[in-house]
């Protein structure tokens, strides 16, 4: 079969639930991954066979793509600044968007100097951890989760290099987390609320835990609550912390913030200009 052939009976098939340009992304992904080639194959070289052995495999991913299962679960793997994270059912998909957290944490770090200290909580996959101390290595990370399989893929996220330390703890108990004060937390907790379910992909509902997406509507701050009293207790006087928000709740997040003792809150945006962080630093005494 043709690689053009697969890739257009694919798109037809997948325009049932992706947009046109989205479906084609896709496709292009999974037979880069799968074969080896580079994207523009199709068109510089319109002519490409699958090889027999390999087709099954390709129509049996698109098999589970129509099913809903989501690209980076089928490749076991993610995309995340710069570097590919294993990934599986049992740790959410790295999102663009919390690429920027990164973008903006490292700068806090080199003013923090050699040795800095960072908390990640909630680290899920340890892409947020492993990305900081990959970019600087020189600084001493933590990441900590309620999840044993996410912590499990986090700590072998890539083998042959120097791990950040992986603690499991509830981050709602509030835990004292051995090897601070911090200079840097971050956090991309769970903060979509239940009746938001209704917005999102079959993709994400199905497939992706629920313990790292959703939050109670009653309560959809919890874990900022939480977030905010281990900052204070735990960053040190000149620390900061940036934490990934639901834009719906932005204000209201910012000011569990300023309600817990920060001096200095305030919202950033993504790159859609929608409030997706809240940065928080100089704890007043309580």
């Amino acid at each position: 079969m043709l690689l053009r052939d697969f890739i257009q009976e694919g798109r037809r098939a997948l325009l049932l639930f992706y947009p046109p340009q989205e479906a084609g992304n896709i496709l292009t992904q999974l037979f880069s991954a799968r074969l080896g080639l580079p994207p523009h194959t199709p068109l510089v070289h319109p002519e490409t066979e699958i090889p027999p052995e390999r087709l099954a495999q390709l129509q049996g991913d698109l098999e589970r793509l129509l099913a809903g299962e989501p690209l980076q679960y089928i490749l076991g793997f993610a995309p995340f600044y710069g570097r590919e994270f294993r990934v599986s059912p049992a740790v959410l998909i790295p999102r663009p968007e919390t690429e920027l957290l990164v973008e903006m944490a490292l700068p806090f770090l080199d003013a923090a100097g050699p040795g800095a200290r960072v908390l990640d909580l909630c680290t899920g996959s340890g892409c947020i951890a492993w990305s900081l101390l990959l970019e600087r290595p020189d600084s001493i990370v933590t990441g900590v989760d309620l999840s044993a399989e996410a912590l499990e893929l986090a700590r072998t996220q890539f083998p042959d290099k120097a791990a950040p330390h992986f603690l499991q703890a509830d981050v709602l108990s509030r835990p004292r987390i051995d090897g601070g004060p911090f200079d840097l937390l971050v956090s991309n907790p769970p903060y979509i609320m239940e009746t938001q379910k209704a917005q999102m992909r079959r993709n994400v509902l199905d497939f992706e835990p629920g313990m790292a997406l959703f939050v109670p509507d009653g309560d959809p701050l919890c874990f900022y609550r939480a977030i905010a009293a281990m900052a204070l207790e735990q960053l040190s006087p000149k620390g900061t912390g940036i934490v990934e928000i639901n834009d719906a709740l932005g204000a209201r997040t910012a000011q569990v913030f300023v309600k817990a003792g920060f001096s200095a809150v305030s919202l950033l945006p993504d790159l859609s200009g929608r409030d997706r962080f809240v940065k928080f630093s100089q704890a007043t005494a309580k």
